[in-house]
Formats: structure tokens, C-alpha cells, sequence
């Protein structure tokens, strides 16, 4: 299992796509580990272990958010980013923070129903081709003749329709019906429109369907399609697969990960932060602050799939924390959250580890797309310097995106090269130094354009 991963391999796991922020990546690790700690416990005692929820504090662009994506992919977990700003109090215009729970269960369903599909995919594979063949080479009336025995002369008949669906069955193994057009049957998309309840008694986006809401009094309406066969096979097998799926096993296990494994990444979490002024736009700060806690505490929430409990839910908030501090939340609040890291602001050497040394590296990136026109793109040592030491000053002068910039500063580099790239098949460029000052080093200097540009 991958939740198995030691600490130290959780943390080897996250260099590979994060550069720096040791004390972060421990935490969450730490954090990954306990949730397989807990369920080696006996059931009396797996229900004490709360998880311990982490505040990651730092400016924008130095990793927060993509520690947590990755840990949520490394664990295969239930995983949803939100912005705290964007609820209000209940009583107020916006979001319930419930939906939150909601929202991360609907992801959890489908996360669980695609895994569910992979494991039938072979079955629901076959059954499609046996549906196939039957529009190729309809069956002859005797096939559904359930009366034994057959004569002589209709044995005959079926043995010869079972050795003509064979080969056919090969042709199509072979790709030889790739063009071969059939007709089928698809259901039509219900133009019955989906509507939200918005209420004060947490039922809002429950996504109530009038179709599903009065059953059968809307019986579904096929459509017929011509299609080519690897299209009508494709179809078919989607078919298949829902029909072997069971959706109640699905749920089940859906509720049982997002209560277990489930991780809300809060953003932006300062943003509410802090004493109310009484009027203004931020007059609810503290409601949602207050609203927030008895998720974070542990509540069950109703969700269209079925109760949810929040209590084994790992909880990661995160903010920059330039204005205010963990200490202006309400004291029940930073108790919840009891783990504490601060993310370093990036340095020149950082950013040159981030263009090179990850798998998804920027630079890596820009190599494989030029390689798609058939160009081979080189950078020098210097020129990544130059690069980062580039991002490094634009941060100081202006707003410090973090690592963000390095995506402007790349995309302003390669812009020209990116537009003249089918023109360039074939050849071998490389980046150096005096190539990046020609690019970027005008925009620079002047101070109102790079504002806008980089």
C-alpha cells in the first residue's frame, strides 16, 4: 500500500517535485504516517487518534499548495484546495463551508468509480465486443430459439454463423473493420436542468435533478448514431463498465476514504484572520472562522451520497501571514491546527534547482514541447543563472510571486522561438547568456513595462 511509505520516503517522494521546504515536507509526512499508524490500532482506540492538522505559513509561490496536491496524489486521498475568503457566515451572501465536505465526497466518487471501471475494463471489454459482433453479424432467428433439439440442417446453420462470427472476431482483432460504419442506440443527454438549493439548513449544491426527483414519469430517450467501429466499440465498453459497476459499493467506499484519508488543503486561510472591524466587507471573518470549527473539530455533514464525519479528516491551511498571525484565529481554532512550519522565500539558488533538477522542471518542459517541432533546445549553465538571478531582482522590485515568476520570466524568453518554431524543424538552439539579455534585459530596465510583461 502507499500508505505504508516511511516518513523519509514520503519526503524522497516530494524532492522529486518540490525544491527546499525540509520542515514542511517532514510534517506532512509525518502527518501521511500517522494515518497508517492509526489503523494498525484496535477500533476502541482508532477512534481517539485525531489527525494533527497542519498551518503552513509563507509567501505565495514557495510551495504550500503543491506539497499538499502531492501528498493527496502520493496517498491516493480524497483531495480538495479551497479559499477561505471565499465563504462568508451563515446569514451571509456566499458559500456554506459544508459544501467543502460535499465537494471533496463528489471528487471521492469519482475517484473511486474510475478505479472501480479500470478493474472491469477487461470484462466490460469483452461484453462490448460480443455486442459489436451482433451488429456486424446480427444472430439468426434459431439463436434465440430456446426449444431442443435443433435439426440436423439447423445445426448446421448455427455452426456456420458461429465460425463466420469468428472470423469476424479476428478481423476485428486485426483492425480490418476500422472503417466498417454500424448504427447504434445512445441515450440522449436529459435536457432536464439541474437545479441548486440554496437554504440555511445546509442543503446547498446538492444538485437536486428533476429527472432523478420524478423517476420513471421520464423514461429514457434513445437516439440512433452512425458511427465507425473502434468509435462504437469505445461507446460500448464505457456501457459495459457502468453496468458492472456497483454505485452502492462505490459510495461506501467513497464516504469510508474521504472520512479516513480525506485532505482539505484551506487557502488563503490569513484572509480571515484577525479581529472584527465592525463593518465593511469583512464583517463575517470570525462567523466563518466559527463555522469552520466544528468541520475541523468534527461534525457529520450531509451529502447526497450519505453522512459524512469529519473527524479523521486531515485538515492543511496555509497563508502568507504578512498582515496578521495563527494567533489572531479564534483560540478554539488554533487549537485544531496544532502544527505549525513557515516555507522560506525562495533564493537565486533555489530557482536554479527548480528550472533543472525536478521531473516536471520548467526547463524540461520547454525541451519536450520544442522537441514536438522537431528542435532541439539546449540552455548553458550561465544562462539558467541568468535566468534566476532575472527572476530573483523582478521579485525584490516588484510583487514576490515566488517561484510563479520563473513562469513569465520562461514564457517572455521563448516567446519569439515558440511562434517561429515550425519554421525552425530540424534545427539546434541553444539558450546562452547573451540570448536572455537580448530577450528580457530592455523589458527590465524599464520599470512600467516590466510591470505589466514580466
Amino acid at each position: 500500500m502507499v500508505e505504508c511509505l516511511t516518513p523519509k520516503e514520503i519526503v524522497e517522494a516530494l524532492d522529486r517535485f518540490i525544491i527546499g521546504q525540509e520542515e514542511a515536507k517532514k510534517a506532512v509526512a509525518i502527518a501521511l504516517r500517522n494515518r497508517w499508524r492509526r489503523q494498525q490500532l484496535p477500533p476502541h482506540l482508532k477512534e481517539e487518534v485525531l489527525p494533527k492538522n497542519i498551518i503552513m505559513m509563507g509567501p505565495t509561490g514557495v510551495g504550500k499548495t503543491e506539497i499538499a496536491r502531492r501528498l493527496a496524489r502520493l496517498a491516493r486521498a480524497p483531495f480538495i484546495k479551497v479559499e477561505a475568503s471565499k465563504f462568508t457566515e451563515v446569514g451571509y451572501v456566499g458559500r456554506d463551508v459544508e459544501s467543502i465536505i460535499r465537494d471533496l465526497t463528489k471528487l471521492a466518487v469519482q475517484m473511486v468509480k474510475e478505479e472501480f471501471a479500470q478493474r472491469v475494463k477487461d470484462q466490460a471489454r469483452r461484453n462490448a465486443e460480443e455486442r459489436l459482433l451482433d451488429l456486424l453479424i446480427p444472430p439468426p432467428p434459431i439463436e434465440k430459439r430456446k426449444a431442443q433439439p435443433f435439426t440436423p440442417q439447423e445445426e448446421e446453420a448455427r455452426e456456420q454463423y458461429k465460425r463466420t462470427r469468428e472470423k469476424f472476431r479476428e478481423m476485428l482483432h486485426q483492425g480490418k473493420l476500422q472503417e466498417r460504419t454500424v448504427e447504434i442506440e445512445t441515450e440522449e443527454k436529459s435536457s432536464m436542468p439541474a437545479i441548486e438549493v440554496i437554504s440555511s439548513s445546509g442543503l446547498e449544491d446538492m444538485d437536486i435533478n428533476f429527472k432523478d426527483f420524478l423517476g420513471n414519469l421520464f423514461p429514457k430517450r434513445m437516439k440512433r448514431r452512425q458511427v465507425k467501429v473502434p468509435e462504437a466499440l469505445e461507446i460500448f465498453t464505457d456501457e459495459e463498465a457502468q453496468r458492472l459497476i456497483d454505485m452502492d459499493q462505490v459510495v461506501r467506499e467513497a464516504i469510508e476514504r474521504v472520512e479516513n484519508s480525506g485532505i482539505v488543503f484551506l487557502d488563503e486561510i490569513d484572509k480571515i484572520a484577525g479581529r472584527e472591524s465592525g463593518h465593511g466587507p469583512d464583517v463575517s471573518r470570525e462567523g466563518v472562522q466559527r463555522d469552520l470549527l466544528p468541520i475541523v473539530e468534527g461534525t457529520t455533514v450531509a451529502t447526497k451520497y450519505g453522512m459524512v464525519r469529519t473527524e479523521h479528516i486531515l485538515f492543511i491551511a496555509a497563508g502568507a501571514f504578512h498582515v496578521t498571525k495563527p494567533s489572531d484565529l479564534i483560540p478554539e481554532l488554533q487549537g485544531r491546527f496544532p502544527i505549525r512550519v513557515e516555507l522560506k522565500s525562495l533564493t537565486k539558488d533555489d530557482f536554479i534547482r527548480i528550472l533543472t533538477e525536478p521531473e516536471n522542471a520548467l526547463i524540461k518542459q520547454y525541451k519536450a514541447l520544442m522537441a514536438t517541432e522537431g528542435i532541439k533546445l539546449e540552455f548553458t549553465r550561465e544562462a539558467i543563472e541568468e535566468l534566476a538571478d532575472i527572476a530573483v531582482r523582478l521579485n525584490e522590485k516588484m510583487e514576490n510571486i515566488g517561484a510563479r515568476r520563473l513562469y513569465t520570466v520562461m514564457e517572455k524568453l521563448l516567446e519569439d522561438l515558440s511562434f517561429q518554431a515550425p519554421d525552425l524543424t530540424g534545427r539546434e538552439i541553444t539558450i546562452d547568456v547573451p540570448y536572455v539579455r537580448s530577450r528580457l534585459e530592455e523589458i527590465i530596465k524599464d520599470e512600467d513595462l516590466s510591470r505589466y510583461i514580466l
